[in-house]
């Protein structure tokens, strides 16, 4: 019984500590899932605070699995090759977690992204356990596709909306 009520007064405490977006100079990785239509995959990123509530960072993405009619087509282009599946974009944060004072270990960041497919955006949220420790989940939306006409199956990979979710670290 005082283990466990030593280890609760451990996590509580630790918890109290975490914080979701320390300003400039703060590091965050993330790695997670991808999700969008046709295809799933792994998804990892860094941001680092430039400013009270501002980021910058880089966020990849390389989908694993694609649907069964983007894979080894007799019709070359509707193959999902490796840069239809490989998507990486710079990105810019505006980390409002502080500004909205819902909780300490919570960040809210709208941003814009500029990636090898597209000019998009983001809303993503964190939630912190522990200092090092939490989960995040990104919404993401393509504004402007660099091809433009119709787009191949394959090629709507990485430029349509997706859903990232996963761990995010403290560096």
């Amino acid at each position: 019984m005082k283990n466990l009520i030593l280890l609760l007064a451990f996590l509580s405490v630790t918890a109290i500590n975490a914080q979701a977006f320390k300003g400039k100079d703060d590091n965050k990785f993330q790695v997670g899932a991808n999700f969008q239509e046709n295809g799933s995959g792994i998804n990892v990123s860094y941001d680092y605070g430039i400013g009270e509530n501002i980021s910058i960072g880089i966020s990849t993405t390389y989908l694993l699995g694609v649907a069964d009619g983007l894979k080894n087509n007799q019709i070359e282009e509707l193959d999902a090759t490796f840069d239809n599946r490989f998507d990486v974009r710079a990105r810019f944060n505006a980390n409002l977690g502080n500004v909205i004072k819902i909780d300490e270990n919570f960040d809210l960041y709208p941003g814009l992204s500029l990636g090898l497919k597209n000019f998009g955006g983001h809303l993503g949220a964190r939630y912190f356990f522990t200092d090092g420790f939490g989960v995040y989940t990104e919404l993401n939306v393509p504004f402007a596709k660099y091809k433009t006409g119709s787009l191949t199956a394959a090629e709507t990979l990485h430029n349509q909306f997706t859903i990232n979710l996963g761990a995010s670290f403290n560096l």
